[in-house]
């Protein structure tokens, strides 16, 4: 049976690669801070069979104990403040955990030869790109972060190719564009807006709030994307990979297609107010992958369709804003 660390395993993307390698017979150890497991509720029913394991992220001896004692045969980094909105509001935060940490794990797997065979996976993000050539962009597109976040992520990514090549460690880093599931919290607009549409629905609320609704983004399930991760650590090189649909969608379009898969009558902007104080200060317009490499190397293919993921995410939230008026 071969030994799984996760970081980051009760965010949305460590949920599902969870499940996907419980059912591919892993044993999974998820790594978090000891405050963490209170902010997932059902937890315990859910996720019993992940073995957690407290670590104190910002301490390398801590980390480096973990981890040589568990010997694992596969490492997902997915930990990081992943939102870009908070990324502005707290950016020493955001790089301690989304730049230092991976380079705290990079210091581990080098300085232990032991782990020498350990493999490693780094999330990496579309955000990266920032506002950069235009275009489709793949595994060799310039770099231009336009957040704290981005920063940071990009320093990770970088990092992650230095000592790869210096120390001959097996990195690989997956290039994700944005990817969304009934499992994201309300920072992310994708969530927001399907709760939002969701309590029109039961009369909660009149009108969602959102920030510009021009900005281009290429969206996809994040079920699907977890699959690429697992896939780039089974391939018999280390390489990078963009897993995307290729396909940008407008905001606007997310919102008028959740307000249409909730069987809302009238103009979309009937239901839609915008407010400038949800904007970045650096807003990205358009930004979309080209997943030719993971597509012809790994057999990777998105499954679920932009419309289809927002239909389960609107259809899961009418639920549960359905449930808790009773």
């Amino acid at each position: 049976m071969k030994t799984a660390i996760i970081t980051g395993v009760m965010g949305q993307d460590g949920r599902f690669l969870a499940k996907l390698l419980l059912e591919k017979n892993y044993r999974v150890v998820g790594l978090i801070s000891p405050d963490r497991k209170a902010h997932v509720p059902d937890w315990a029913r859910n996720y019993a069979e992940v073995e957690l394991v407290n670590v104190d992220f910002a301490n390398i001896a801590s980390l480096e104990n973990a981890i040589l004692e568990l010997h694992p045969s596969e490492l997902y980094n997915l930990a990081a403040a992943s939102s870009v909105k908070y990324s502005f509001e707290h950016p020493l935060e955001t790089a301690e955990i989304t730049a230092l940490m991976p380079l705290r794990i990079l210091e581990v797997l080098r300085k232990n030869p032991s782990l020498n065979k350990t493999r490693l996976y780094q999330a990496s993000s579309s955000e990266m790109f920032g506002n950069g050539s235009r275009g489709a962009k793949n595994e060799n597109s310039e770099l231009s972060p336009a957040s704290p976040y981005a920063a940071s992520k990009v320093f990770a990514h970088q990092a992650c190719q230095m000592y790869k090549s210096a120390y001959g460690l097996f990195i690989s880093c997956g290039i994700l564009f944005n990817h969304e599931s009934s499992l994201r919290s309300e920072e992310f607009v994708s969530r927001k807006i399907t709760r939002d549409v969701a309590r029109i629905v039961v009369g909660k609320k009149k009108k969602m709030v959102l920030g510009s609704l021009h900005p281009q983004r290429d969206w996809g399930f994040a079920g699907d994307y977890v699959e690429a991760m697992w896939k780039m650590l089974q391939y018999e090189s280390a390489e990078n990979f963009v897993v995307a649909s290729g396909k940008p969608h407008s905001v606007f379009e997310f919102a008028a297609t959740a307000i249409r898969a909730a069987g809302l009558k009238g103009d979309p902007m009937d239901y839609i107010e915008t407010d400038s104080n949800f904007e970045r200060p650096i807003e990205i317009d358009a930004i979309w992958g080209d997943a030719t490499k993971a597509n012809r190397i790994l057999g990777w293919q998105p499954k679920v369709s932009f419309e289809v993921l927002i239909d389960r995410m609107v259809s899961f939230d009418i639920d549960l804003e359905s449930k808790s008026l009773h």
